[in-house]
């Protein structure tokens, strides 16, 4: 809530309130996100983290859904004038067809925008495997992240292309892999780990791949990483494979046996 006061700006987040003066609020920058952090002496404080090289932040204008994360600059969501990132995650749960009932492993939690929608879509049970504490750290502060607090879903903080070898066969029901971008994940992207995605599917189960649009020529199809997934995940047994324009990534089933 925010609401002028004595020359002041008030700033209530639940139970926590701050007041900023004229110039003090000349220094929020757009597009941030901010919380209000220490209880006894309360600092405004965007939603950031700096680690060696590493920078992430919560971006958000009032075109959008909801807020996205952004990674060295990346933007882990599509934006644009009409796809936001809410938007975006419904539209890679409906490409994977997920059900009532379906027990969902979604690889690469972000902000947990896919988890949440796999819940709406019925999911009973969603596992979501996140490799970096801090963008957990940053989901947590992010208000429309709030509903992975659910006891329907189990998030794992681990690298997928090592934790997907320990996982039972024909587990899933349905899988999203949605990886960073190939130059910051390539591992992701492997043959071998697409064989393992293929075996903790259940036969029959169906795979949303996010790729984006990488490469692609007006005219002229996909680009070279867009192809190289689809012949990957052919090669492992993949079948009908195909590219999915809404959702901008590839779905694949696994046959039934």
């Amino acid at each position: 809530m925010l609401r002028c006061k004595d020359n002041y700006l008030e700033i209530r987040v639940g139970d926590k309130e701050l007041l900023l003066d004229f110039d003090e609020v000349s220094n929020i920058r757009d597009n941030f996100i901010y919380t209000i952090l220490n209880d006894d002496n309360p600092v405004l404080y965007p939603i950031e983290i700096r680690r060696g090289n590493a920078y992430m932040r919560l971006h958000f204008t009032r075109d959008l859904d909801a807020p996205t994360l952004i990674v060295n600059g990346v933007h882990m969501h599509r934006m644009s004038s009409d796809i936001g990132p809410l938007r975006d995650a419904n539209y890679k749960v409906r490409a994977a067809r997920v059900r009532r009932g379906h027990i969902v492993l979604d690889v690469c939690t972000g902000l947990g925008y896919t988890t949440i929608a796999s819940l709406h879509h019925g999911a009973e049970r969603v596992y979501t495997v996140e490799v970096s504490r801090e963008v957990l750290a940053i989901a947590q502060l992010n208000p429309w992240s709030a509903k992975l607090a659910n006891s329907k879903v189990k998030i794992i903080l681990a690298d997928a292309s090592k934790l997907v070898e320990r996982l039972p066969d024909n587990t899933f029901d349905r899988i999203i892999h949605d990886p960073p971008r190939f130059s910051m994940a390539g591992e992701l992207y492997s043959r071998d780990f697409y064989r393992e995605l293929f075996r903790v599917l259940k036969p029959g189960g169906i795979l949303f791949h996010y790729t984006g649009e990488p490469l692609r020529s007006r005219g002229h199809g996909h680009g070279p990483i867009v192809r190289g997934v689809i012949q990957r995940l052919q090669y492992v047994g993949f079948v009908r494979v195909r590219y999915d324009d809404r959702a901008q990534g590839v779905v694949a089933v696994k046959p039934r046996e």
